[in-house]
């Protein structure tokens, strides 16, 4: 096992004892700013009064083996706080990664002290891809992996056998917490700091921030449902560039245009893996974005049929009865009571070291 120097121990600026969470973050190669940053703002919001940024109830270090910058996906450098040590040191050793090709790339150091964090018992953080990154240093085996939707192909085929959790914004899986970047690790932060400082300043910290304030793992990532899973390269590749136009669906013939191939082809393929023509697919995708939409927000029926793009709310109204049988408002209110009676309600504060975030988003085309 490798040797890490235990560090000094330091005193707070004030002059107070030491903060009560401690987070140590290795950056992968070309991590993700956004992801770093979001995670690390809601540390220092929370750490102090107001927006003072002193490190007094948190603290956070971006460690290094050698104390050089590391440059992020977006070209942005961030230079490190600490050298490698004793991880012990910390509550929380994370990594935060970001393109995927650079998952194999991180240095043979970081990947010692990752290992030797978790034999220490110390909990592991996978930040965007830093889930990989764990996952491949056999450090998830048995363990709940948030990852992001988008990257579910690429994860499955990369690291197969991993329990890939896609419907939620973070997971904690004991001494195992992931998360898929963006707002996400925000969320995280916040379930973090909730846990060790207390509720009040994980939620100043993400409204500060105009983040949704919960820090509950009952927060939804939008994906594709789990029905239209599947490995053909072509399939996911539609259906990820129809999730990005829910709200302006593109013409059949220009979406085969962007996926380089002719629309028979592409007719062949969804028909093969979903049993739907590409006109279907899309609209189902649209549909269930609007399901997911109208049991997990307070969005009207009108913002709801524009994010899914509809022409207007009756077009929207008349397509959701068609395949459930409810108009949306009827679905909305029995989906409420559904979840009041099996009280499904997220907790007002979070359970020990185990989270759950529930979401599954699923959307649709706009050829109405």
């Amino acid at each position: 096992m490798p040797k890490f120097r235990a560090p000094k121990t330091q005193s707070k600026l004030d002059g107070t004892a030491p903060a009560r969470l401690s987070i140590g973050l290795i950056l992968g190669r070309k991590f993700t700013l956004g992801a770093l940053a979001n995670f690390i703002d809601v540390l220092r919001l929370a750490g102090d009064e107001g927006d003072r940024s002193r490190p007094i109830l948190c603290e956070w270090s971006i460690l290094s083996e050698n104390m050089n910058s590391v440059r992020s996906s977006c070209g942005i450098a961030v230079h490190p706080t600490a050298r490698l040590s004793d991880p012990s040191r910390f509550n929380y050793v994370g990594v935060v990664g970001g393109l995927i090709e650079e998952v194999s790339n991180l240095s043979p150091a970081y990947k010692d002290y990752l290992r030797a964090a978790a034999e220490r018992g110390v909990p592991l953080l996978g930040i965007c891809t830093g889930s990989f990154i764990l996952h491949e240093l056999g450090l998830m085996n048995g363990y709940r992996c948030c990852i992001s939707y988008f990257h579910h192909g690429d994860y499955l085929h990369q690291f197969p056998g991993m329990h890939a959790v896609t419907d939620r914004s973070f997971v904690v899986d004991r001494d195992r917490l992931t998360c898929v970047g963006g707002a996400s690790s925000a969320h995280l932060a916040a379930w973090i700091v909730q846990r060790h400082i207390g509720t009040a300043p994980a939620r100043k910290s993400l409204r500060i921030m105009m983040i949704e304030e919960s820090a509950s793992e009952e927060i939804a990532q939008p994906a594709v449902p789990v029905s239209m899973a599947t490995t053909d390269p072509l399939a996911r590749k539609a259906l990820f560039t129809m999730q990005q136009f829910l709200d302006a669906p593109i013409e059949i013939d220009e979406l085969s245009k962007r996926l380089g191939v002719n629309r028979k082809r592409l007719e062949r393929v969804l028909r093969g893996e979903f049993g739907l023509s590409p006109r279907e697919t899309y609209l189902k995708l649209r549909l269930d974005q609007a399901e997911w939409l109208l049991e997990t927000t307070n969005r009207s029926i009108a913002t709801i049929a524009a994010e899914t793009g509809f022409a207007d709310s009756s077009h929207f109204v008349r397509s959701f009865r068609q395949r459930n049988g409810v108009p949306p408002a009827v679905f909305r209110k029995s989906q409420q009571v559904e979840r009041t009676a099996l009280s499904l309600e997220p907790p007002s504060a979070p359970p020990e070291l185990t989270v759950k975030a529930t979401f599954r988003v699923d959307h649709e085309d706009r050829k109405d």
